[in-house]
């Protein structure tokens, strides 16, 4: 069974491990019928699309729970939502097929909302964003677990439009390469020539390729 649930502002600061132990004992006590891993140490099968950074919220997160049997998507949902708290609710649910590929293998993209505290800096950011898309390369450092490394985020960045103290923006969200949030807001704030403010982020949906190629939400695919 694939969920949409939202981790909701007053969450943002809960880490993920924390929305997977909360997440697991909602399916305890909904009564679903889950299907537990072999072994010494049995736990619930489920599977988040992609972990959510700390200090962000999300609306539309995405899981794959393994069910013994099956269940109407609206059971499920109405199940789910009578255990979990008002943060975390489920908002829509559907039966994948066995076949259907790992949710976290077909993430390609996210879409995010940047909003800024410090209305000078975003005006700036505003009136810098079509030069800085104009770049052929825009390099940014990036954590990996060897240390920091430069990396070009021009080509990872599909959208990038500031309206007000908000920054919005589709980002690559790959296994292998992704652009973060604070990666591009340090790289625009840099060219417009202001200090980064503090921010807050939601992630608004996970995108990920249709048969054409085109980005599309991950939850209709």
């Amino acid at each position: 069974m694939m969920a949409v649930f939202e981790k909701g502002e007053r969450l943002r600061h809960i880490g993920h491990l924390d929305i997977q132990r909360a997440m697991q004992r909602a399916l305890r006590r909904s009564g679903m019928p889950v299907k537990y891993s072999q072994g010494f140490n049995p736990h619930i099968l489920v599977t988040f699309a992609s972990a959510l950074s700390t200090g962000a919220w999300g609306k539309k997160e995405l899981m794959d729970v393994t069910l013994r049997e099956d269940v109407a998507p609206e059971t499920f949902l109405q199940a789910m939502n009578a255990a979990l708290p008002p943060d975390m609710q489920l908002s829509f649910c559907r039966t994948l097929e066995d076949q259907h590929p790992a949710l976290m293998a077909q993430v390609a993209a996210a879409d995010y909302t940047m909003t800024l505290t410090d209305d000078d800096a975003a005006r700036k950011c505003a009136e810098s964003v079509e030069g800085f898309l104009a770049q052929e390369t825009i390099m940014e450092m990036r954590k990996t677990k060897s240390g920091l490394k430069e990396c070009d985020i021009r080509p990872l960045i599909h959208h990038l439009a500031v309206e007000g103290n908000q920054i919005h923006a589709v980002l690559t969200l790959r296994e292998t390469t992704s652009c973060k949030p604070d990666m591009l807001v340090r790289a625009l704030c840099r060219f417009a020539g202001c200090e980064v403010p503090r921010f807050l982020t939601v992630r608004n949906g996970l995108l990920g390729e249709n048969a054409q190629g085109e980005l599309t939400a991950l939850e209709t695919l």
